[in-house]
């Protein structure tokens, strides 16, 4: 992977900004921490990591403009992969603490995690099972592998084709999804060893072809 593609990821105040930014650099990215817009705008993919509450991670994107910047270039089909607290603002709403708002790029909404009994938060290494292909996915070698989870909610897709891989803790709910050039884990890559940086790896090569796409004629 060449370190000419840049990867920006969005600190916006919210957990493991610097582990997924060291994770991307050790598989070859040129990753780029910042809330600075014109570096957010500059780079070939985003990343939008976090670890906390919803209402709030929303809250911050939207006193900085992020919200906005994320939507804008998404549009533009910027290859965006959220973790965790990140892949569950993509969705359209959440009610953790109060009801709030998300980004909207996937359509479904963030509930409590339903554990059976099992602690919450969920935390540890669970089985993700792929449900369909994926552009994120194929250096995956295995249907089942585990991957590292902390949360205590889950997002719930309207639509069905929007999951890719789905895990069980107390029920099976949705660990990875995309739309489009949007993508989310619920898991935590960057500390899923080998086959966390796998999937890493595999969106930085998203975010090369798209930098060598030829541009549009005018």
């Amino acid at each position: 992977m060449s370190t000419s593609v840049a990867i920006g990821v969005i600190d916006y105040g919210m957990g493991n900004r610097r582990s997924v930014e060291k994770a991307l650099e050790h598989v070859g990215a040129r990753a780029v921490l910042t809330s600075e817009h014109g570096a957010l705008e500059a780079a070939d993919a985003l990343v939008l990591p976090g670890v906390g509450a919803f209402p709030q991670g929303m809250a911050n994107l939207r006193a900085a403009g992020l919200d906005e910047l994320i939507r804008r270039r998404v549009g533009a089909g910027t290859p965006l992969l959220g973790i965790c607290l990140g892949m569950q603002l993509l969705f359209d709403s959440s009610v953790e603490l109060a009801p709030a708002t998300g980004l909207g790029l996937i359509a479904g909404e963030v509930t409590p995690l339903h554990s059976g009994g099992l602690p919450v938060p969920h935390i540890g290494w669970n089985e993700v099972r792929l449900e369909r292909a994926c552009e994120l996915t194929p250096t995956l070698e295995a249907r089942e592998l585990p991957f590292y989870h902390v949360h205590s909610y889950a997002a719930r897709p309207s639509r069905h084709e929007d999951v890719v891989a789905t895990t069980e803790y107390g029920e099976r709910f949705a660990t990875i999804v995309a739309r489009g050039s949007v993508y989310g884990v619920q898991f935590h890559p960057e500390k899923s060893s080998r086959d966390g940086l796998r999937l890493l790896s595999r969106f930085a090569e998203l975010a090369s072809a798209r930098q060598h796409q030829p541009a549009a004629a005018a």
